[in-house]
């Protein structure tokens, strides 16, 4: 099932925390990077689109344990519990939630461009080349 997330840029540290909780390596701490989408407030958002296995929201909704990967500590657990008590999951009735600077909204089941799009974001237009 495809997941779309948007992250508001205030919690995106925290969200990474929150990936790596969820994910398979430290390299999961890289999931929300630069927050090019924004909303009709001018609002910034990191936004990720991913393919996920079964079970994965419900692991994303239960306690945070350690993932056995992190041997180190490199996850702050009291981050990713923050960013976790931000979600807003759709359920897939009715209109989808519109992204908000105050929650990391979560939409499965669609496609990631029209995610983003339900969400109310648009890409962030610059004059920088790319």
């Amino acid at each position: 099932m495809r997941l779309t997330i948007a992250v508001p840029s205030a919690h995106v540290e925290n969200a990474n925390h929150y990936a790596m909780s969820l994910g398979y390596s430290e390299a999961d701490g890289l999931t929300y990077g630069a927050a090019n989408w924004e909303d009709a407030a001018g609002n910034l958002y990191a936004v990720a689109s991913v393919l996920t296995g079964a079970g994965f929201v419900e692991n994303a909704t239960s306690a945070l344990p350690r993932p056995a990967w992190d041997t180190e500590n490199v996850i702050d657990l009291a981050k990713a519990s923050q960013a976790q008590a931000l979600v807003v999951l759709w359920a897939g009735e009715g209109t989808p939630p519109l992204a908000a600077p105050d929650q990391i909204t979560a939409i499965p089941g669609m496609d990631g461009l029209d995610a983003v799009h339900a969400m109310g974001l648009s890409a962030v237009v610059t004059d920088e080349p790319i």
